[in-house]
């Protein structure tokens, strides 16, 4: 009898977190990029920072149009957390 394994990750309505604090600032946006591209529709990637990313929401919409939905969660000095969505 075989056993069988199922790969959770890829359920829908997922939430996954992506502390940015903890990469280096040149590998960052590459590392944002591939983590949305891995995410299917419904999952939702958590995203902490210690500043607002303006310059990487603007390339995320322009690279995901209508495919990924930004949410702050919080929004203050020292502390962002965004949920970026895929649609």
């Amino acid at each position: 009898m075989s056993q069988q394994h199922v790969h959770l990750h890829l359920q829908p309505d997922q939430l996954y977190l992506f502390d940015a604090r903890g990469i280096a600032k040149r590998f960052r946006h590459a590392a944002i990029f591939g983590a949305l591209d891995a995410l299917n529709s419904g999952e939702t990637m958590r995203f902490v920072n210690d500043h607002d990313p303006l310059p990487l929401l603007s390339q995320l919409t322009q690279r995901y149009g209508e495919d990924v939905t930004i949410q702050y969660l919080e929004r203050v000095p020292g502390q962002i957390v965004i949920d970026f969505i895929r649609t």
